[in-house]
């Protein structure tokens, strides 16, 4: 799930409607973890750590490029089970600015108002620099009304993105409509000096609309290249890979980004639990993990394209959501590309 949807449940769908299942998503686990070496276990700090990730050694040299510090953010969805009251959320912000972070994805405004959440950023360094929303209608029909407000509340934090979190459906028809509506809404972004992107799921890869026709191939050829991004959430593109049958999962992840006709300048980047999950971690093969518990080899992908926005995810935190967002920034900010 990202910002309360489900994308497992959406890749399901489409899986039962070929014949697969649940099942075979846990089976693709030990293909997507096949060549990764065994990570020892130990805290989620430790396993964090540069040059322990076991998705590391894709064939390629790494060199020193770094992620910066400053461009490490993280989905605050992620930690929406300590954010249940004042208290909770002051306490997370205060946790985050003591990791580091300096941005964060926002997912809704909690029982704040705009003004008031970006106040309580402010008084810790944190910057609201992106967020989650729908598309702004009513009935199937753009709404104004809502626009302004999603737009309003974007240019209160003083954002630079604003994305639509998750679409779904067969229909062909539906994926051109919504295509439509993101067109006019990120003409509409722009003009207040936002950049308007789509965030992907599993779905977009494994949907077949038709002819082997793909939810990303509408989005891909009927999204304005001058007007939308992708925002790649890099654990999603990986399991596409997965449950498309290709033979190499991260290369897959890697050509999404590199052949997309529209501008990657953010990654949602969330590991993947391997075939060893279960023994190690107690965890679900082919689950989300936090970063460096995982079988995705970041640094290749990162080496293949860098973006502006490094964004930590984990919709089901291994531990605890602190200790995802700690584990998460380390990681990042150590790791050599």
């Amino acid at each position: 799930m990202c910002y309360g949807y489900d994308g497992d449940a959406a890749l399901n769908e489409s899986l039962e409607r070929k014949g697969a299942s649940r099942r075979g998503l846990l089976r693709g686990a030990v293909a997507g973890a096949a060549g990764a070496t065994v990570l020892a276990a130990g805290s989620p700090a430790m396993a964090g750590k540069p040059g322990s990730h076991p998705g590391q050694g894709h064939g390629h040299a790494h060199g020193r490029n770094r992620v910066k510090a400053d461009h490490i953010s993280i989905q605050l969805y992620t930690l929406r089970s300590k954010m249940n009251s004042d208290t909770e959320i002051q306490l997370m912000l205060d946790q985050l600015a003591k990791y580091g972070y300096e941005r964060v994805e926002r997912a809704g405004l909690y029982s704040y108002t705009a003004a008031q959440f970006k106040a309580a950023l402010d008084s810790r360094g944190i910057w609201a620099s992106s967020s989650h929303d729908g598309i702004a209608a009513t009935g199937g029909v753009l709404d104004p009304v809502k626009l302004n407000k999603k737009l309003d509340d974007a240019n209160t934090f003083g954002q630079k993105y604003i994305n639509v979190a998750y679409l779904n459906s067969t229909r062909k028809s539906d994926w051109q409509l919504w295509a439509e509506q993101m067109n006019t809404e990120a003409e509409a972004a722009r003009k207040r000096g936002l950049r308007y992107g789509y965030h992907n799921h599993a779905h977009e890869f494994t949907i077949d609309l038709g002819g082997g026709e793909t939810p990303w191939d509408v989005l891909t050829s009927e999204l304005d290249p001058k007007l939308v991004h992708f925002e790649i959430d890099l654990y999603w593109a990986y399991t596409g890979g997965v449950q498309t049958g290709a033979a190499d999962p991260l290369q897959f992840a890697i050509d999404v980004v590199e052949s997309s006709a529209l501008e990657v300048p953010q990654y949602h980047v969330k590991d993947r639990h391997g075939a060893d999950a279960a023994a190690l971690y107690a965890q679900t093969p082919g689950d989300m993990a936090d970063l460096g518990l995982g079988v995705i080899d970041f640094p290749t992908i990162f080496k293949a394209h860098q973006v502006d926005e490094y964004i930590v995810e984990n919709d089901t935190p291994d531990f605890q959501p602190a200790a995802t967002a700690n584990t998460g920034f380390r990681y990042l900010e150590g790791l050599d590309f």
